[in-house]
């Protein structure tokens, strides 16, 4: 499988390690997750090239080697998109002149094109402000659109809502949800937030401190008994569903799991789209017979395998 393959150690001033061995699909959004302090900002630094392995080690972007032993390539000729915390523009350019820099550094390579971007993250009516006049939801979305005019070859998000109010976070997000699969981008996505990387990610990483407890399809982890998401407030199972029908009196979409419908408020698709539902463990409760007369809008029939 076409991957980015990572052996390798980091050690840390104070004693903290970081012991890596995985293989990240180059398809979709691979998710990174675990308690603050676990090494989610150390992996991704080291994959990148930010930080220096230690005792040698490998990583390898499909056929190309970046790290092997002793010998690592220069940063700046791995194709790669980075999406910091703090955005980190250029502040002596206006918001083209920052995009036009990414354009420069493409070295011919091939990649999503400038009025794609602009609109897919709505920067039209920004580009001749200078990023000190912008919101922080806007600079993120400066960043952003930096990363992908550069012509990656994969995408590297750390905690990219992570300093964001509520409303800019949402929007963000929503953007992030339609172009990461548009583009059709690898990226791995560093997140504290699970409710983040239900909606983004199709592959997880699951960290405890100093290494990768778990690593395969986020709907497969999400609800595995054995692993500490199961433990957690954001406890949450993930349906892969199909978009039914809307119903404009209640704004109630309908969407179908495995012949079962469920309802989902102020939700409207083309039907036959397919979408993810996300249900928060502590919604569920468990009938051992139909209910009637309820309020309650959702009612799935299920076996249970497994109580813990």
């Amino acid at each position: 499988m076409n991957s980015l393959r990572a052996r390798f150690s980091v050690v840390r001033p104070g004693g903290f390690a970081l012991a890596v061995d995985a293989a990240i699909p180059l398809r979709g959004v691979t998710g990174v997750y675990g308690p603050s302090g676990c090494g989610k900002t150390t992996l991704l630094y080291a994959l990148a090239g930010l930080a220096e392995l230690d005792g040698g080690g490998e990583v390898a972007l499909g056929e190309r080697r970046w790290h092997n032993d002793s010998r690592a390539l220069p940063l700046h000729r791995r194709a790669i998109g980075f999406v910091f915390q703090d955005p980190r523009l250029f502040p002596h350019l206006d918001v083209r002149g920052n995009l036009r820099f990414a354009l420069s550094r493409r070295r011919q390579r091939a990649g999503p094109a400038w009025d794609e971007v602009c609109r897919a993250l709505a920067l039209e009516g920004l580009l001749g402000r200078p990023v000190q006049a912008l919101s922080r939801g806007q600079e993120q979305r400066v960043a952003i659109a930096r990363a992908l005019l550069s012509a990656p070859d994969i995408l590297f998000l750390d905690e990219p809502l992570a300093n964001l109010d509520a409303a800019a976070r949402a929007d963000i997000l929503n953007h992030l949800e339609r172009l990461l699969r548009e583009f059709a981008i690898p990226a791995v996505y560093v997140s504290h937030d699970m409710e983040e990387l239900a909606r983004l990610a199709d592959y997880l990483l699951l960290m405890t401190p100093g290494r990768i407890a778990a690593a395969g399809p986020l709907a497969e982890l999400a609800s595995r008994l054995d692993l500490p998401l199961a433990r957690e407030e954001q406890a949450a199972a993930i349906l892969q569903a199909t978009f039914a029908e809307y119903d404009g009196e209640y704004q109630l979409g309908k969407a179908m799991v495995e012949g079962q419908a469920m309802q989902v408020a102020s939700l409207r698709l083309p039907p036959g789209s397919p979408l993810r539902l996300r249900v928060p463990a502590r919604d569920v409760s468990i009938c051992l017979e139909p209910p009637g007369r309820t309020s309650i809008l959702n009612v799935l029939e299920v076996q249970v395998d497994a109580v813990e």
